[in-house]
C-alpha cells in the first residue's frame, strides 16, 4: 500500500484587487495550462462573477510539488472542484451536503415577538440571522391576521414547527414553518402549511381550511408605529387648521422600505403639493391604495407597472406637507375613503374539497407537531367550553 502524497493547502479569497485569474497566475501555471483551467471552470461557473469574498482552496501535492486541485466557493451550498485528468483539467459541482430537522417551541410575549423568539432556549444553538429569518416567517404568516405593531399584547403565547435544512455548520439552507398558533389578547390564530395542487406552490390555512391570505397587508410597513389615524377631524399640523385625515399615518425612519398592501397596477406615480412623492395601486374589486411623502420610489413603479403583495415600492420620508418622517396610507374602495385598520378585505382561496381529506390528514399531523397542542379536538372542546364559535363546515 502506497502512502499518500504530502499536500499542502493555500486559502485565497476573491476581493476587489485579487481576481479569480490573478490567483491562479500566482500559482505559477504556464499559458496553456491556464487557460485549460479556466475553460473548465466555465463549465460550471462564470469567473468573472464569483462573488466577492469567495473562497478558493488551492491543493498542492507531490516532490517537487505539482498543482493537483483548486476548490471555488460559488455560494454557501455550492463549490466547484477543478481536479486534474490526464493531461488536462475536469470540473464538477459540489453541493454541501444537508440534513433536515424540525424546531418546536413556545414561548410568551414580554415586549415583542422578535425578542421573545430570538431569547428561546430551542434556539440557542441557531445562528443569530436565522434566528431573525424565523421571526420574519412568523410575522409574514400572521401578517393578514394582527398588527404587531399595535395588536400584540403581554401575555400573549405562540407555538410553532419549523423544518429546516441545516449545513454542516448549523447555519439554515432553508426553512418552513409548518405550523403555527398564536393567541393574541385570548384569541387563538393558526396556520398550517398545505400544499392542494402538487403543482402549485402551497400556503397557510386555519384550522377550518380558510386561507389565512388576504387580498391586503395589515400594514405597508414592517417597523412602524401608528402616529396618526383615520378620522373626520384632525388638526392638521402644517395648514394650522381642522380637516378631515382619510388615512393612517405611521411614524417609521427615513429610507424604511414601504411595500404595497396587495397585488395591483401603479395608477399613479408623482410629485404632489400635499403629498409630496405619492403612489397610487389601484387593485381589484374597486380598491384603490395610496402611498404618500415618500423619500424615492422603488424601480418597476412606473405608472401601468403590475405590482406583487409586499413588492417594495418607495421608502419613508418627509415630502409634500410633512413635519417629520412618516408615510401616508389610504384606502379607497368605489371611489371613497375608507379606514384600512377596519376594512374586512377579501380572503384567497380555501382548500378546494378535492383536497379536503388530505388537507385534513397533513393538517392533524402537523398540529400535533405543536408543543402541547393535545389535538384538535382538544382544542375546540376549549374553545366550545369558553363560549367560543368553532365556524365549521
Amino acid at each position: 500500500m502506497h502512502a499518500r502524497a504530502p499536500e499542502r493547502l493555500e486559502v485565497r479569497h476573491i476581493s476587489p484587487g485579487v481576481t479569480f485569474g490573478r490567483i491562479l497566475r500566482g500559482a505559477g501555471l504556464d499559458a496553456d495550462e491556464y487557460d485549460n483551467l479556466l475553460l473548465a471552470f466555465d463549465e460550471q461557473a462564470n469567473p468573472r462573477r464569483i462573488r466577492s469574498g469567495a473562497e478558493v482552496r488551492i491543493r498542492w501535492r507531490g516532490k517537487p510539488e505539482r498543482l493537483a486541485a483548486v476548490e471555488v466557493g460559488l455560494d454557501r451550498d455550492r463549490t466547484v472542484l477543478l481536479e486534474r485528468a490526464g493531461g488536462g483539467w475536469m470540473s464538477s459541482v459540489v453541493r454541501l451536503p444537508v440534513t433536515t430537522d424540525t424546531i418546536r417551541a413556545t414561548g410568551e410575549i414580554e415586549s415583542s415577538l422578535w425578542s421573545a423568539v430570538v431569547d428561546l432556549a430551542e434556539l440557542r444553538e441557531m445562528p443569530e440571522t436565522d434566528r431573525d429569518r424565523l421571526v420574519a416567517r412568523l410575522d409574514r404568516v400572521f401578517q393578514w391576521q394582527i398588527d404587531f405593531s399595535r395588536q400584540l399584547r403581554v401575555g400573549d403565547t405562540f407555538r410553532f414547527a419549523f423544518e429546516r435544512q441545516k449545513r454542516p455548520d448549523g447555519s439554515m439552507r432553508s426553512g418552513r414553518l409548518l405550523a403555527a398558533e398564536l393567541v393574541n389578547d385570548g384569541r387563538p390564530l393558526h396556520a398550517v402549511w398545505f400544499v392542494p395542487d402538487r403543482e402549485e406552490p402551497g400556503d397557510w390555512f386555519d384550522l377550518e381550511g380558510r386561507s389565512v391570505r388576504r387580498a391586503f397587508l395589515k400594514k405597508p410597513l414592517r417597523l412602524a408605529h401608528i402616529s396618526s389615524g383615520f378620522t373626520n377631524r384632525r388638526f392638521h399640523p402644517v395648514l394650522r387648521t381642522w380637516r378631515p385625515h382619510r388615512g393612517v399615518d405611521y411614524a417609521a425612519r427615513p429610507g424604511s422600505p414601504v411595500e404595497a398592501t396587495g397585488r395591483g397596477v401603479v395608477a399613479r406615480r408623482e410629485w404632489s403639493d400635499s403629498y409630496g412623492r405619492v403612489i397610487d395601486i389601484r387593485h381589484a374589486n374597486g380598491f384603490l391604495t395610496r402611498y404618500a411623502h415618500l423619500s424615492g420610489w422603488a424601480g418597476g413603479t412606473a405608472v401601468g407597472s403590475s405590482v406583487e403583495q409586499g413588492q417594495l415600492i418607495g421608502y419613508v420620508g418627509m415630502t409634500g406637507m410633512a413635519t417629520g418622517p412618516h408615510l401616508h396610507y389610504e384606502m379607497h374602495r368605489s371611489g371613497r375613503p375608507v379606514n384600512p385598520l377596519v376594512i374586512d378585505v377579501p380572503s384567497g382561496e380555501p382548500v378546494p374539497e378535492a383536497a379536503r381529506e388530505r388537507w385534513e390528514r397533513e393538517r392533524d399531523e402537523r398540529l400535533d407537531m405543536l408543543p402541547g397542542f393535545g389535538g384538535i379536538e382538544t382544542l375546540r372542546v376549549r374553545r366550545a367550553s369558553a363560549g367560543a364559535t368553532d365556524g365549521g363546515r
